[in-house]
């Protein structure tokens, strides 16, 4: 087994690790939210002189090498690219990575009163422990978008004097059926209803609880009850982001599948001043759903903007897209499955990923035999040790657990399709699609460390 990579660092260097973790944790605090995640990478773009494609596009203005452009699709989903001084058909060097995570979201008529009560309710997104989600406080995050076209942007449970609202559970002296049932079945989908009030509203005969909360909302948010139809409102987690164990040398936080790779490959495109082959970095939505509808990687939107860029630059053909993507190279960037002590049954410790070992490649993943996997090619691999050890990289490979045990997925096998060459990397995951996930801060740098070699050299 590799050496940890906490080792490799002298005392002076660990500020730059922890420096790092602390912007990160900021990030998935702030971000809870596919659009939240857009807004935040916008801001750090434009702040490190990327522009607006969208602009080009209308002015008809030549894209040159050196400029850094983005471009956001419907504000779930955003790409990133820096110039380079090849020609576009020669391809491109890809980060892709996924900004969606399991959640529950509200249905488009959530609010309903039972026992005096006032409820949401919700329907999960993803793929989840359903009873992992019961007794936790819960926030609000999302749009509502009035009739007139006017956006609410909605946050609520996560400010110190903000209420917070959750799931409850049956109490333990009454869940004697309950506790015989099997896991995936102690908490059912349907009864992942949210607890938002008790108190009724003076003057109400009927709903007058239901009634109450439909004022405070109005008065509050501006939003009415039919709004609802026109609302993207997610429930998620509320709390900070937080340092985990006792040496702080872990990441506790909402989400970190998979906006701790989004994170990093986002700031690692940042970090790029003048390349050869343009770099890009693509955050999607819906990988956690099969990468579907018009945000996933699924849509055209990222082939469309190539053929984009293409125009901006004067080499517009449709030989030439065809040209740039199989010509690229990707890192499909997305977690992997860390090993836990507490469950050894499922992993084969060969071929595990682990905390301190650094970033992980997953040559595939899938599920049975590589059922749904890109499975990457040997030569790429070869080329990626070669650079990520010439540039002092921990690398560590992975499985998704033992043959037949399980599987997962990636956008990987997505972009394979244009013929280019793609392999999973990222961070190994403790928890993963649980509320709070757990990654290791050297994991996190290490990878950080490997997506601006991979952005460099390949």
């Amino acid at each position: 087994m590799s050496q940890n990579a906490w080792l490799k660092y002298e005392d002076s260097q660990l500020a730059d690790i922890n420096a790092f973790s602390e912007g990160y944790k900021k990030f998935i605090t702030d971000c809870k939210t596919e659009r939240e995640c857009v807004r935040e990478s916008i801001k750090l773009a434009e702040k490190e002189g990327f522009k607006d494609l969208k602009e080009y596009i209308r002015d008809g203005k030549a894209l040159r090498p050196g400029d850094k452009v983005y471009i956001s699709n419907m504000e779930k989903a955003i790409a990133l690219f820096v110039i380079g001084s090849r020609p576009l058909e020669d391809g491109l060097k890809i980060l892709g990575a996924h900004i969606d995570s399991p959640r529950m979201d509200l249905k488009q008529v959530p609010l309903y009163e039972d026992a005096e009560m006032a409820l949401f309710d919700t329907h999960y997104y993803g793929g989840i422990k359903k009873y992992q989600w019961v007794t936790l406080p819960l926030a609000i995050h999302g749009v509502v978008v009035k009739k007139d076209g006017t956006v609410l942007n909605i946050v609520i449970g996560e400010a110190e004097e903000d209420p917070v609202i959750g799931v409850t559970d049956l109490l333990i002296h009454l869940s004697g059926a309950q506790l015989e049932k099997k896991g995936a079945k102690v908490i059912e989908g349907e009864d992942l209803n949210i607890l938002i009030g008790s108190k009724p509203l003076k003057g109400e005969e009927k709903d007058a609880v239901k009634a109450n909360i439909l004022h405070i909302l109005k008065d509050k948010y501006d939003v009415e009850e039919d709004d609802f139809l026109s609302a993207e409102l997610e429930i998620v987690p509320a709390g900070k982001a937080r340092d985990y164990g006792l040496d702080k040398s872990m990441v506790m936080g909402y989400g970190q599948d998979d906006r701790v790779c989004s994170y990093t490959s986002l700031l690692a495109i940042l970090e790029v001043k003048e390349t050869d082959r343009t770099c890009a970095c693509i955050l999607v939505d819906k990988e956690e759903i099969g990468s579907v509808g018009a945000s996933g990687m699924h849509s055209k939107f990222f082939e469309n903007t190539v053929a984009e860029m293409l125009a901006l630059t004067g080499e517009y053909s449709e030989l030439k897209v065809r040209r740039a993507l199989s010509n690229s190279h990707m890192l499909s960037s997305d977690v992997s499955a860390a090993f836990d002590p507490n469950y050894p049954a499922v992993m084969e410790k060969k071929n595990s990923a682990y905390f301190g070992k650094g970033m992980v490649f997953n040559k595939y993943t899938g599920s049975r035999g590589k059922s749904n996997s890109n499975d990457a090619n040997p030569e790429f691999m070869a080329r990626l040790r070669k650079i990520m050890e010439d540039n002092q990289v921990s690398i560590q490979t992975a499985e998704l657990g033992k043959v037949d045990e399980g599987g997962g997925g990636t956008i990987a096998y997505i972009m394979a399709n244009y013929n280019m060459e793609v392999i999973d990397s990222g961070v190994a995951v403790l928890n993963m699609h649980a509320p709070w996930e757990i990654t290791s801060k050297v994991d996190i740098y290490e990878t950080y460390k490997g997506y601006i070699a991979f952005l460099k050299e390949i």
